[in-house]
């Protein structure tokens, strides 16, 4: 509610259907949401008078189910992609390869496409001998026209960011910088800001940093 976002993406949030909080389940009147328990999943919350519709994108690599993506359409108007990587119990294609599988079958949809959430990942975990490393996924989101907004504004290099996202455990010691939005070029030329937030707000609440992205809207 500090921002006063049009639209929030909350990873490891409640199910509001099932929430015993209440003032929880007033703030989410309008949302989506997944998850493997009521406690924990991946939501989108918006404004009462936005539109939310979910998108029936494929979650199915082969034999393997990904998880946790989130697609839906915003006033009829643009396509929004809410990301939270999970490990899946897989032994090779955890995290950033959730990611890295979810795009290879979702291709032809992608374009024009708002992606944000926890990706679990950053170039500095790169392994030489993946090709569906961090960088890897970067590169084939790029050649669909998506990019990070937070690196095209500040002229960063992935993996050598200035600012984290992540203080693991809440120990300043351990930052790391693996939430992102990217968006097509649409997106990214009419962002006016971004923004990490602060520490010595935020740490008490999450180890995670909330990111607040401001988008010009073409409406006059």
């Amino acid at each position: 509610m500090d921002f006063n976002a049009d639209i929030y993406i909350i990873q490891e949030c409640e199910n509001p259907t099932t929430s015993g909080h209440k003032e929880y389940i007033l703030w989410a009147d309008n949302y989506l949401w997944i998850g493997d328990t009521k406690n924990k999943g991946l939501g989108i919350f918006a404004r009462p008078d936005f539109k939310l519709e979910k998108l029936n994108w494929t979650n199915n690599f082969k034999d393997h189910t990904v998880k946790h993506f989130l697609p839906c359409k915003i006033n009829n108007d643009f396509d929004l992609l809410a990301v939270w990587t999970h490990s899946n119990n897989s032994p090779n294609f955890g995290y950033i390869g959730q990611l890295w599988k979810y795009i290879q079958v979702n291709k032809d949809k992608l374009n024009g496409t708002l992606i944000v959430g926890d990706f679990n990942s950053n170039k500095i975990w790169d392994e030489w001998d993946r090709w569906w490393n961090h960088s890897d996924v970067v590169a084939e989101l790029n050649e669909l026209g998506i990019e990070s907004i937070y690196h095209k504004l500040t002229g960063e290099q992935q993996g050598k960011e200035s600012i984290a996202t992540l203080y693991f455990r809440r120990n300043l010691t351990r930052p790391y910088h693996i939430d992102y939005i990217f968006g097509a070029k649409k997106f990214s030329d009419r962002t006016k800001k971004i923004e990490i937030g602060q520490v010595d707000k935020w740490l008490r609440l999450s180890d995670h940093m909330p990111i607040f992205c401001e988008i010009e809207t073409t409406e006059k």
